[in-house]
């Protein structure tokens, strides 16, 4: 049993090591995967793109993503986070900067495609990644400053991006395609980094002490031998287990709810002025667009540290998606531009609510290979939502001449897994006490105790 200041100290160190460096690659990460959002407001007439089209396009990114996700995180697991993160963050910056150079459908979708399987595994990866160094209490808060990464990277990338856009000619070609080339370069810059910063295991770490890695090394030993005795750890059973498959439902209306956010949200805004007479510079739409993901950002790590504290985890998944499908339902029903923004501000405050928490359950009885393949399952699954629905929202939209639609599609996928995250609590923890006096980076977030039938 590792010595709980000593744990303490090393697991601060550890998070203070990784984390702002995983952040910072998940922010550049979902840079690369969302500005084709940004691109869009003008891309789309240059390229003769209807919103069907450019919705199959954005969407046609997680085919590729999902037919190598499982390999590519089994693959992490095989031959090193360090090597197989760096090899991700190079290919996907490559194929990023081929965007600029699309002059169609056809090719759009190719270059799409080829993204989705370079970008395959990065995520998951990461959350994986974290299960080599940190026990469960502290993964929590480590979980939840990752994620951070994904609001922050469009408050960032929003009021540069689409100024860019915006311009005519920037050093001769377009401002859609100069943003393309500029923003490939931070990842194939950080995927070289990666292979000098990046420590795949706890062992390997020159920048731990003995003792450290030791204390480390019991609390993962410890925590690992008591999922052992929960659930049998082949690749298949994992695959096969109706708990990780529910749990990919659930992720999947989650996911449902970033479809309007990543790829939509800057033509709904401009929408605003057949709607509402409301116009906007590109500087006045980038800070648009970045502002429900700022207002996400405090709310999210409050509601990190209210699951915490009150030991539960499954209404904290499940009552942000309901909360989340009321308000992008109403978004635009409101009386004024403001309040529509508000109302998408309350989605995107709901889907990042219910992510940190959520990534907690699936190691609540998997570790290893299996842990890797689930993850990636759960994660294939849920991202399959992001294929179907930027189409669907398209076509709609070209269909009805509103959003409205799309809206209400993706407000009823996040009532359903909420109702499904509900629905799998068979039975509960009792809520553990924070205690009086804890260390900072000290978290948990114990959630649902999964009893099935392999392992009664």
């Amino acid at each position: 049993m590792a010595d709980p200041p000593a744990l303490s100290s090393v697991t601060r160190k550890v998070i203070w090591r990784l984390l702002p460096f995983m952040m910072l690659l998940y922010l550049v990460n979902y840079v690369d995967r969302a500005n084709v959002g940004y691109a869009a407001t003008k891309m789309n007439s240059e390229l003769g793109l209807s919103a069907a089209a450019f919705g199959l396009g954005a969407g046609i990114f997680y085919l590729g993503y999902m037919l190598f996700e499982v390999p590519s995180n089994i693959l992490l697991h095989k031959v090193g986070a360090r090597i197989w993160i760096a090899r991700i963050l190079i290919t996907w910056g490559i194929v990023s900067g081929l965007t600029s150079l699309v002059q169609g459908p056809v090719s759009f979708y190719l270059v799409r495609i080829l993204l989705g399987v370079a970008e395959a595994g990065f995520y998951p990866g990461m959350i994986l990644y974290l299960t080599y160094w940190l026990p469960r209490r502290p993964r929590v808060f480590a979980t939840s400053l990752f994620v951070l990464a994904i609001p922050l990277s469009n408050v960032v990338a929003a009021p540069i991006s689409l100024p860019m856009v915006a311009q005519p000619h920037i050093f001769g070609i377009t401002g859609w395609r100069f943003m393309f080339l500029a923003e490939c370069i931070p990842a194939i810059v950080l995927g070289v980094v990666t292979l000098f910063w990046l420590t795949s295991r706890p062992e390997q770490a020159k920048w731990l002490s003995r003792p450290e890695k030791e204390v480390l090394s019991a609390a993962l030993d410890a925590e690992a031998a008591e999922t052992t005795h929960t659930v049998r750890h082949s690749v298949a059973s994992a695959l096969r287990s109706r708990r990780v498959l529910a749990l990919s439902s659930v992720y999947f209306g989650i996911n449902f709810g970033l479809v309007a956010l990543i790829f939509f949200l800057p033509q709904i805004l401009t929408s605003f002025k057949q709607q509402y007479g409301a116009s906007y510079s590109p500087v006045q739409l980038g800070l648009l667009t970045a502002l429900p993901y700022l207002v996400s950002i405090p709310v999210m790590l409050a509601w990190g540290w209210h699951s915490r504290r009150t030991g539960e985890a499954t209404w904290h998944v499940a009552l942000p998606m309901f909360v989340g499908g009321i308000s992008t339902s109403a978004a635009l029903y409101m009386s004024s531009p403001g309040l529509a923004i508000a109302a998408i501000s309350v989605t995107a405050t709901a889907v990042f609510c219910a992510i940190p928490v959520f990534w907690q359950l699936p190691s609540e009885f998997l570790t290893g290979t299996a842990a890797a393949a689930a993850i990636a399952l759960i994660n294939t699954i849920g991202v399959s939502s992001n294929f179907v629905g930027p189409y669907l929202m398209g076509w709609l939209r070209d269909s009805t001449g509103s959003f409205r639609p799309g809206m209400f599609v993706i407000a009823g996928f996040m009532v359903l897994g909420g109702i499904l995250a509900l629905a799998l609590r068979r039975t509960t923890r009792q809520p553990t006490p924070e205690p009086t006096e804890r260390p900072l980076l000290a978290t948990s977030a114990p959630g649902l105790e999964f009893t099935t039938e392999e392992t009664r």
